[in-house]
């Protein structure tokens, strides 16, 4: 008889623990199912020529900006029009975490860590709709301070929205008005690899 309850009690026990492992590996895989992929690499192939960064560069830094663009309406050179005076942006990480402010002129991006980069334009491409900024490559140059952003060679601006809607009057008797516009873009950073 006691063999007969042994053998019971080592099913019964075997079976608890095959039960135990089955729902723990089920709950790990309802668990893991919830965790985001990595986004891919970036890939600039489907950007115009123009706004390629040149091969023997890669990518440091992937990030988004939400800010504002402040314009004032001047006449320049015999004609009169919205002037940008200012880009004001806070850029989040791919993981949403803050960090670089942006601001000008000239354009400067400066990162948490107190390293950054000023750029100048060097091609912009197409507009992806009449209100939207142009996508737009940039040449960096870096800041002394040592950080993230410190071998920066290149910025792309890409997968903008808003910051251009520039239909608000602009003649001779507005000279002085000012227009704030907000904006969103992804800003890609490049360094030598």
């Amino acid at each position: 008889m006691k063999s007969t309850h042994s053998t019971r009690w080592a099913y019964v026990k075997s079976a608890a623990i095959a039960l135990a492992i089955i729902t723990g590996t089920a709950a790990l895989m309802a668990a893991c199912s919830g965790v985001k992929r990595p986004p891919k690499e970036y890939s600039q192939d489907r950007l115009d020529d123009q706004i390629q960064v040149p091969p023997g560069n890669v990518v440091t830094l992937e990030t988004t900006a939400t800010g504002l663009l402040k314009y004032e309406c001047r006449a320049n050179a015999g004609s009169v029009g919205w002037v940008l005076m200012s880009p004001e942006a806070d850029l989040v990480d791919r993981t949403g975490k803050q960090v670089i402010k942006y601001s000008g002129p000239p354009a400067t991006w400066t990162h948490m860590d107190g390293s950054s980069v000023v750029g100048e334009q060097v091609a912009t491409g197409p507009r992806p709709g009449a209100t939207n900024l142009a996508y737009q490559l940039s040449k960096g140059t870096p800041g002394p301070t040592a950080g993230e952003l410190q071998n920066v060679t290149y910025i792309q601006r890409i997968k903008t929205k808003g910051g251009q809607d520039l239909s608000k009057a602009c003649t001779q008797a507005d000279i002085g008005d000012k227009l704030t516009l907000p904006y969103q873009a992804d800003y890609i950073f490049w360094k030598a690899g």
